[in-house]
């Protein structure tokens, strides 16, 4: 990861050689010091989402910034980026999420914007879910927004999903956006539906923003343009002194993106003076928070670089340069350069170059292995991955029981043979008897340091129903093994987790733990909720530890 610093006097000065906006014909001054900070920025979020895998951070808004900026790329980037989610939606089954659609929104963007097509993924049409209505809206308005966004992104056809309760079609989506509008003129997340609160009935400039990028291309329908112009003149009024805006009182720069990007799709130019306040325009309120060589802070106070603020600020500041040099704007895709096959990489199962000498793949051994109560578990693929190379077992009655919880003993059994390690006996804590099932396991696991013991360290408590928090400290553990960056400042750590409300009730010694586990993979980011206490079930266990394999290129076979 690249040091963060912060050079506030450079980024001021970079912030006032953009006032003034960016009209058409905005100088050559203009362009080469937005273009630095283009460069600045991709540079550090290329750094920073150094193997960018399927999630909200690191993942498809540093794709999708880093595309569409143009900026170059180390040679195989957006090819690994494809194969990580070509392995991620086949270990799913092209299930993305039961119930937040926006997962298969965002994924449909990033890999339009690399040139894939999102109906062919390891066999798997993505675009097919935004064809169920009823599962799209049920997020509150980023379902429809979102839908559109991604359909719009490549011209991709509304798709027929006959599972679907409701078939959707775009207009469903256009008025219901317009449905969900605010008395003034604006939208809120959840304004407008029946989820929707008090605090629900005041326009969100986040939201607004973009609902107005999803609405840009049905500009001719004359309900939209009238709810188009009624929601700038709500923005407009939002705007504050120094061109940004705000959400629940809080300058941020979030929302000054969304603006900024609206204005793009729409093409207004942001010297509009509808969105110039004191001489500062939407760009003046986005440079607010740049900070020259350590990204984008989320908020007005100036706190340190936030990861997803920067990867935003990335895709926002590339709207603006695509938009001054009158290209595509940012979600026009038709454009997006074919993404051609990288240079042959490490061959599968190799692993990766910095693992611990013993960590081996383990074959497979056992190819078709299943079990009779899989058919509704979404972690099924990853089950049978283990199950396959004897990793993973099942119930004595021949089932997985894929919702029961497991043992400290038997998840530290399964970690073992997952990293293809000996088990070697050692009475390394004092409630491990000599002779137990899990004697060598977990003396393989002290002594690998996977496992530290419970309390003061002098036991293990094998009987003990592992946890959520403890299996991703421990998965964090073996991960290190494997030869994965596990390192993870305090800032970057909070930034990974304050996207779960659950966060705060893990225990503090496992919030790195959890945060690597999120940015790996080997935890869903998708998830609305952590639940550290909560008992990780034995299928939550086997893709805890597919994932981990996969992100380690330890899968043979």
């Amino acid at each position: 990861m690249r040091k963060s610093w912060i050079r506030t006097g450079a980024a001021l000065l970079l912030a006032a050689a953009l006032a003034g906006g960016l009209a058409a014909h905005a100088g050559a001054a203009q362009a080469d010091t937005l273009a630095a900070a283009v460069r600045d920025t991709a540079a550090y979020v290329c750094e920073a989402a150094e193997k960018p895998q399927v999630g909200s951070i690191g993942g498809e808004w540093a794709v999708l910034g880093l595309a569409r900026s143009g900026y170059g790329v180390p040679e195989g980037y957006y090819q690994d980026y494809y194969a990580a989610v070509e392995e991620y939606v086949k270990a799913c089954g092209g299930v993305l999420h039961e119930k937040k659609y926006t997962e298969y929104s965002r994924l449909i963007v990033a890999l339009t914007a690399i040139g894939k097509d999102a109906r062919s993924v390891a066999g798997y049409d993505l675009t097919k879910a935004l064809g169920d209505y009823d599962k799209t809206v049920w997020q509150g308005l980023n379902g429809p927004i979102w839908a559109l966004l991604a359909l719009d992104s490549a011209g991709y056809p509304m798709p027929e999903n006959p599972e679907a309760e409701t078939q959707a079609t775009r207009q469903m989506y256009v008025e219901h956006i317009l449905d969900c509008r605010l008395p003034d003129g604006g939208w809120s997340l959840f304004g407008g539906t029946p989820a929707g609160s008090p605090g629900d009935a005041v326009s969100d400039p986040d939201i607004t923003g973009m609902a107005l990028q999803a609405l840009a291309k049905y500009q001719d329908q004359p309900a939209v343009a009238r709810a188009t112009q009624e929601a700038l003149a709500c923005m407009s009024e939002q705007q504050d002194g120094g061109g940004g805006f705000s959400s629940w009182g809080t300058g941020n720069l979030e929302s000054c993106v969304q603006m900024a990007v609206a204005l793009c799709e729409l093409g207004i130019p942001l010297d509009d003076p509808r969105f110039v306040k004191n001489g500062c325009t939407v760009l003046d309120g986005l440079m607010a928070y740049y900070r020259e060589g350590a990204g984008f802070v989320h908020a007005g106070n100036g706190s340190g670089s936030n990861q997803m603020a920067t990867e935003q600020g990335l895709y926002g500041l590339a709207a603006i340069q695509r938009a001054l040099e009158g290209k595509n704007s940012l979600y026009r895709m038709g454009d997006a350069a074919a993404l051609t096959d990288a240079a042959d990489g490490p061959a599968r199962g190799e692993g990766l170059e910095g693992r611990d000498p013993a960590v081996t793949p383990v074959p497979v051994t056992a190819p078709g292995r299943t079990f009779p109560d899989l058919a509704a578990c979404e972690q099924a693929p990853a089950v049978e991955a283990l199950a396959a190379r004897g990793i993973i077992t099942g119930r004595p009655d021949g089932t997985f029981d894929p919702d029961g919880s497991m043992t400290r003993a038997e998840f530290t059994a399964i970690a073992v043979r997952a990293l293809g390690l000996a088990p070697e006996a050692g009475r390394a804590f004092t409630d491990v008897p000599a002779g137990a099932w899990y004697e060598g396991y977990v003396g393989t696991a002290c002594k690998a340091g996977i496992v530290t013991g419970t309390g003061d360290g002098s036991a293990f408590t094998p009987d003990g129903t592992i946890t959520r928090q403890e299996a991703a400290v421990m998965a964090a553990r073996a991960a290190a093994l494997c030869g994965l960056d596990t390192a993870m400042a305090g800032a970057e750590t909070q930034n990974m987790l304050a996207q779960f409300p659950d966060y705060r009730s893990a225990a503090p010694w496992a919030w790195t733990a959890l945060a690597v586990c999120c940015r790996e993979g080997i935890l869903d980011q998708g998830e609305l909720y952590l639940r550290p206490l909560d008992a990780a079930t034995r299928a939550e266990v086997a893709q805890m530890l597919f994932a981990l394999l996969d992100a380690a290129n330890l899968l043979q076979g």
